[in-house]
């Protein structure tokens, strides 16, 4: 018995496993794609839907472009958020907070992406009552 667990530790690398590098790897972009909308299956279906009308509509922006820093940046956070959605399995799936250094380096038009999905996903949570209370508040009882 003490042959085989001196063989078994001598086996093993003098090394640590680098899980974080090793899922670093990059995806090329349509099976990302797939796993991406795959992964999406966990969610609520409220978030379901808009995460998957956000990921085509992000893929379809991006697919003409040409500029091999921009699509390995792309490609990069896309297979991170993928990495985080199927680290959540089994789990309420909770997004994290803003890195503000990130949000230094956005583009106008990025931050201005940000806003709006920000207001498209403020509402997807509130209770029935809570969307008629605010449909109430505009005047006319209508919901926008």
């Amino acid at each position: 018995m003490r042959a085989s667990l001196v063989r078994l530790a001598s086996s093993v690398t003098s090394q640590p496993l680098k899980l974080q590098e090793a899922s670093a790897s990059l995806l090329p972009p349509l099976p990302l794609y797939r796993r991406i909308l795959r992964a999406h299956r966990i969610l609520p279906r409220e978030m379901r839907l808009l995460g998957d009308d956000y990921v085509k509509a992000e893929f379809r922006r991006h697919r003409s472009t040409d500029n091999p820093l921009h699509i390995i940046g792309f490609i990069s956070e896309w297979k991170l958020y993928l990495d985080q959605l199927e680290s959540t399995k089994g789990t309420e799936f909770r997004g994290k907070p803003l890195d503000p250094t990130l949000l230094e380096t956005m583009s106008s038009e990025q931050i201005g992406q940000l806003y709006e999905l920000m207001h498209a996903t403020r509402d997807i949570w509130k209770t029935p009552e809570e969307l008629g209370k605010q449909g109430t508040k505009d005047g006319d009882g209508s919901r926008r």
